[in-house]
């Protein structure tokens, strides 16, 4: 399994996580799972919203865009790309520093941890640290293929 397929896969795990939450804030959930944590508490201050819009939306659509563009760097035509390797890390960068941010309001602000939102931060750790490492292995390549080049 690729770097890319496991940004892929954990990003579909993020989807799930995601919209669990949404649909509890949308209220089609009545109650959430939460065997540790104040889940609730988190969910329902005003730190749940961001920009009109629910938390786990934002989170939703963030999965939903990194596992698109793991499945778009996982076609023939960018399997190589290091551009395409930047935007994953760019992209999931983004993600684990609005998660960071997020994470610091539960423990210091609001006072209370939601286990769903530590299992959507460390999906996301997780992702930022793949995309990250497959960055690193495609800039190699794309190095060594230029001093190849230039050699010849």
């Amino acid at each position: 399994m690729t770097k890319r397929m496991i940004v892929a896969t954990l990003s579909l795990a993020g989807i799930f996580v995601a919209l669990y939450l949404l649909l509890y804030k949308l209220g089609i959930v009545g109650n959430l799972a939460c065997s540790i944590g104040s889940c609730e508490t988190v969910n329902l201050s005003k730190w749940a919203t961001f920009l009109g819009a629910p938390v786990a939306a934002w989170g939703v659509g963030f999965y939903i865009v990194m596992f698109v563009l793991a499945l778009a760097s996982l076609q023939d035509r960018y399997a190589e790309s290091v551009g395409m390797s930047k935007i994953l890390a760019l992209v999931s960068g983004s993600g684990f520093a609005f998660s960071a941010w997020l994470t610091y309001l539960e423990l210091f602000v609001i006072q209370a941890v939601c286990q769903w939102c530590v299992v959507s931060a460390v999906i996301v750790t997780i992702i930022v640290i793949f995309a990250l490492l497959d960055l690193r292995d495609r800039s190699s390549v794309a190095g060594l293929d230029s001093s190849t080049l230039q050699d010849l």
